[in-house]
């Protein structure tokens, strides 16, 4: 199964995030076990550094962080049919809207994310962390 993993989820794990902290790190686990296929998107990927090296106050320690975290994911290229096409959308946030495109393309089974409200009008399911391991575990 391929799930994007919105940025909000990432740095809940990442950061350990409390309340959310438990459930992104049970999907982070799904991925290390090779259970799910993880990706984020590029865009994704500056926005997760620059919170991760706010959170540790260190560079180098981000650096280490996200080395360890893009061994446990993939990341999805943001292009520039995402980026025209996310105006037209009816995901009425334009980042989100990026993150659906890109999700879109590339085949993606969910869009696994906090924020379900700012994705419901675009062609990915998406599914909120609790709501995704629960179905997980309802097929194993």
């Amino acid at each position: 199964m391929k799930i994007l993993v919105d940025t909000n989820v990432v740095i809940d794990a990442l950061t350990g995030r409390e309340p959310w902290n438990e459930c992104a790190e049970k999907i982070f686990i799904m991925g290390a076990n090779h259970i799910v296929d993880m990706y984020i998107t590029a865009s994704s990927a500056t926005d997760i550094y620059y919170l991760v090296r706010k959170h540790l106050h260190s560079a180098p320690e981000a650096k280490k962080v996200m080395g360890k975290l893009y061994s446990l994911m993939g990341i999805l290229e943001v292009g520039e049919s995402d980026c025209v096409e996310a105006l037209a959308s009816q995901v009425s946030d334009y980042e989100d809207a990026v993150v659906e495109k890109v999700a879109a393309r590339h085949n993606m089974e969910y869009i696994v994310t906090r924020n379900i409200k700012d994705y419901q009008f675009g062609s990915v399911k998406v599914i909120t962390p609790e709501d995704f391991i629960q179905k997980m575990e309802e097929t194993e």
